[in-house]
């Protein structure tokens, strides 16, 4: 297979009725490291949402439990991506999925935009630092993808095309981006979850690595000191000269799935999705004690 026969492949499909198959093929063979990366940003951009990140932090799984928190969303969302909505594993997962989210008071706004994070993210990660850019194609079978998995979480008002999700998430981010401690606790302990994959020697250079990929807007908000423009541009340089070796490379001829990623830990011996993701008990953990008729006490 030469290295430009599979997006040849993805442009013959059909956008539309293909979305799920081009959206496999796109973040399982030829993009799985970025798309890996681009949706632990997405995730992460979310906690400067003071409203996200003070839930995050009252429930403490990020903090006290990050490694096995980041483990089960990542299983969860790549669970979908290997058997499709339709399938009993992909239906088991989003149905985990929905389950944790409606034990707290979540407003659909924040739902729409964490949506909106899965869409758009990926597509400037790649755009900026994959082997080539993505293609309409595929832009537009990753917008039907997520379009589908936020209709089956029940989210409301959900945009149409990547270019309303890219402003949805424009302008949610510059309506309510903005400092909050607890905030900035989740944030942190995400920092440092992702410094323990490697040598703690290297974890000073990590975080200070990381925190160079990030854009002025969120650096602000978590009041991070923003990196030297030499810093930056040298960690920026080596994402992109990793690209451009990719590039080099001949095709993947296996899938790689998220659960077969080095940075997943937590179940050495296996897992079962129905197992995975939080089990709120009411009234501890920032998970709200609910009447009858399903609405939260004050």
């Amino acid at each position: 297979m030469k290295r430009f026969e599979r997006l040849e492949q993805i442009r013959r499909m059909d956008p539309y009725e293909d979305a799920f198959e081009i959206y496999r093929l796109t973040a399982a063979y030829e993009f799985p490291w970025d798309v890996t990366r681009a949706l632990e940003l997405a995730l992460y951009r979310t906690y400067a949402v003071p409203s996200i990140g003070r839930l995050l932090a009252r429930t403490a799984e990020l903090t006290d439990r990050a490694q096995r928190r980041y483990d089960d969303t990542s299983l969860l969302l790549d669970a979908v991506v290997e058997h499709g909505f339709d399938s009993d594993r992909g239906r088991t997962a989003v149905r985990r999925i929905n389950r944790m989210h409606s034990s707290y008071d979540i407003g659909n706004d924040d739902m729409r935009y964490v949506l909106c994070t899965f869409v758009v993210m990926p597509k400037r990660w790649i755009d900026a630092y994959g082997w080539r850019r993505m293609s309409r194609h595929e832009i537009v079978a990753s917008t039907v993808h997520y379009r589908t998995l936020g209709e089956r979480m029940g989210i409301k008002d959900i945009p149409e095309s990547y270019e309303e999700f890219e402003a949805c998430l424009d302008a949610y981010e510059e309506a309510h981006f903005a400092w909050d401690e607890g905030a900035r606790r989740v944030s942190d302990a995400t920092l440092a979850l992702m410094a323990s994959w490697y040598p703690r020697p290297l974890a000073p250079a990590l975080r200070a690595g990381t925190l160079a990929l990030l854009d002025e807007p969120l650096l602000k908000a978590f009041r991070y000191a923003p990196p030297g423009p030499v810093a930056r541009a040298l960690v920026r340089g080596a994402v992109r000269a990793r690209g451009r070796a990719v590039r080099l490379l001949p095709p993947r001829r296996a899938p790689h799935y998220a659960r077969q990623n080095w940075e997943i830990k937590s179940y050495p011996d296996g897992y079962r999705l129905d197992e995975l993701g939080t089990r709120p008990v009411p009234g501890l953990r920032g998970c709200p004690v609910r009447h009858v008729d399903g609405s939260a006490a004050q």
